[in-house]
């Protein structure tokens, strides 16, 4: 009796260990990730919205309503890239991502000197050229250096309530997401 336990106490530690790894790799074999889904409604460079709010079906279903979203795709290979929003809304988070899916990093309006949005992405290698010669446009900009090729931009923006909505959609809809040359 105490081998039996003990064998289906192993099978069912080996199982959880297989279902665990096997969530893991879902997104490294998926097709359907947020790179693919959002690569599907616009090209690189186009602010997307991400919400229903913005008519159609989401590109990404969001866990929280009371959140609006955007994203854009990149390629740093092509040089860096800047984004920008401005407008007077509640709270703003940004989030750079690899085209896996991996949070490089996060940052909310309290990081930024004014109430709108101006972020710089680049390489580590671009981040050594821009410092040679900062341009005056760029002075008030938060850099995010980001080790990587590919990736993807994602504004969130908070709506307390209904009366915030045109406020928040335009915000969003308004920012731009440019390939730059300096």
């Amino acid at each position: 009796m105490r081998k039996l336990l003990h064998a289906i106490l192993l099978g069912l530690l080996g199982a959880g260990i297989v279902h665990v790894i096997v969530l893991l790799l879902v997104p490294e074999f998926s097709e359907r990730d947020a790179w693919s889904r959002l690569a599907m409604a616009s090209d690189l460079y186009t602010m997307t919205r991400l919400d229903a709010e913005a008519g159609g079906a989401p590109v990404v279903k969001s866990v929280d309503p009371l959140f609006y979203a955007a994203a854009c795709r990149f390629d740093l290979s092509e040089g860096m890239v800047r984004v920008k929003a401005s407008g007077n809304v509640p709270f703003w988070s940004v989030s750079v991502y690899d085209r896996s899916g991996h949070n490089i990093y996060s940052f909310n309006d309290h990081s930024a000197t004014g109430r709108g949005l101006d972020t710089i992405v680049l390489t580590p290698a671009q981040m050594i050229e821009i410092r040679k010669d900062l341009p005056e446009e760029l002075q008030g900009a938060i850099f995010v250096e980001a080790p990587i090729d590919e990736g993807m931009f994602v504004i969130r923006s908070f709506v307390p309530d209904d009366s915030w909505k045109p406020v928040v959609s335009r915000f969003l809809e308004q920012g731009s997401c440019e390939p730059q040359d300096f």
